[in-house]
């Protein structure tokens, strides 16, 4: 049926047992649809380059002006006939930003999905903020490319690794959940990094600083409130408890002998409960849930962990968290206190990470085996534990000695080169 399409013809059509469509007169390709329900939806019917028809539908005629609905049945036929495809770029034209993805898409799927959840967006949202407004199918390999290469220049080789790889999980999902064709990131491949690079830990003197100045911190709080409580005496003021009955003023020491005995995470730290540590078996478990790995691991406690802890219960009695943040829950960081501290021991260059590979840096170099190590650290592979070979030279002599041992007893390495020498005069 053909007929002008409008304000008259909207008020006469009546609705047939069957749904039937009513071609415009003037604009080819403008339709309106009338149901047996009497409801009527405009159209617009138009073919890509390839030769296939498509209908797109522009809306109901009871929320959309006839000139409107005329108007944007125009726009969609010029689109057709520039060899673009209306219905894709109308998906695209209401497509998400990656901040809206990240906000209403992504955001409440990691949080559930994902420990790590937060830190990962929130360092999409820090290091991606020029690429927030853009749409989805906007965001190129060319453009992340160039960001790339500004942070490898600065020399973060790792944290551009790291980020892009946040990304491109990102991208990832949105391609899954059908908001993208195909992930413009597929073909960005990691950047290599040295995987022997130099691993940081500290020095015998750097220890005894960083230990000193843990000592010197506390010995300030315990003098800050034998002035307090003097003041309050004198005055008659009710006094605060005395640091000077008690083991830690507060938790960066007992935090920092932990880590460094146990080469535990800081999120594995600021996450232990009182339930995961025996001191009847003197193991320390790290749970799964808060583990990277997501696996449990069981770390055996020498006396200076048992000892602060046993010190720290005392003062913490009742609570569920070894170290209770403000309202009871876990720390979210204690950048400025760490800060601080290196300051005054004047130890340059060491995270909080870093007390990790001091842990396991030092264990290598005191013999133990690599495999040992990896399990301490609960490393998901055995590459991981690797950066540490170079720190154990004579154990890799020792192994290689091994070549020169005959029936149990061992040949000295002259013997041997002598042996070998008269062998070869003999051919």
């Amino acid at each position: 049926m053909k007929a002008k399409i409008g304000s008259r013809l909207l008020k006469t059509i009546k609705p047939e047992p069957t749904r039937y469509d009513v071609y415009d007169e003037t604009l080819s390709g403008f339709v309106l649809r009338v149901e047996p329900s009497g409801a009527k939806t405009y159209y617009c019917k138009y073919r890509l380059m390839s030769g296939e028809q498509r209908m797109q539908k522009l809306g109901s005629a009871s929320v959309l002006d006839c000139e409107q609905a005329r108007k944007d049945a125009k726009q969609t036929l010029a689109l057709a006939a520039q060899g673009k495809d209306p219905t894709e770029v109308k998906r695209k034209a209401r497509a998400h930003t990656l901040r809206s993805f990240l906000d209403e898409e992504y955001v409440p799927w990691i949080l559930v999905h994902k420990r790590s959840g937060a830190k990962t967006v929130g360092r999409i949202r820090a290091d991606f903020p020029e690429f927030m407004n853009k749409r989805l199918h906007e965001i190129t390999a060319w453009q992340v490319e160039k960001w790339r290469a500004k942070i490898i220049e600065a020399g973060h080789k790792a944290t551009a690794n790291r980020d892009l790889t946040y990304l491109k999980a990102c991208l990832e999902r949105a391609v899954e959940w059908r908001h993208l064709d195909a992930n413009p990131l597929a073909n960005l491949k990691r950047i290599k990094e040295d995987s022997n690079a130099k691993i940081r830990y500290l020095s015998p003197e750097e220890e005894e600083a960083l230990l000193a100045a843990l000592d010197a911190r506390q010995e300030r709080q315990r003098a800050e409130r034998d002035r307090y409580n003097t003041w309050c005496r004198d005055r008659g003021y009710r006094e605060l408890s005395d640091l000077r009955a008690i083991e830690f003023t507060d938790h960066l020491k007992p935090m920092v002998l932990l880590s460094l005995h146990t080469g535990m995470r800081r999120g594995e730290v600021f996450n232990l409960k009182w339930q995961d540590i025996d001191f009847t078996s003197g193991t320390l478990t790290v749970s799964g849930a808060t583990a990277k790995s997501g696996t449990s691991r069981h770390i055996p406690m020498n006396q200076i962990v048992v000892d602060t802890l046993q010190a720290w219960r005392r003062q913490t009695e009742g609570a569920e968290l070894v170290f209770p943040g403000q309202n009871g829950k876990p720390f979210n960081n204690i950048k400025k206190s760490w800060a601080a501290l290196l300051k005054e021991a004047k130890v340059f260059s060491f995270r909080w990470h870093d007390m990790r590979h001091d842990f396991a840096s030092k264990l290598v170099m005191r013999g133990v085996d690599l495999f040992v190590v990896s399990r301490l650290l609960g490393h998901s592979s055995f590459a991981m534990t690797q950066r540490y070979a170079h720190l154990a030279p004579r154990i890799m002599q020792d192994a290689v000695n091994k070549l020169l041992e005959k029936s149990g007893e061992a040949i000295s390495f002259e013997k041997a080169s002598r042996k070998a020498a008269g062998g070869r005069a003999k051919e």
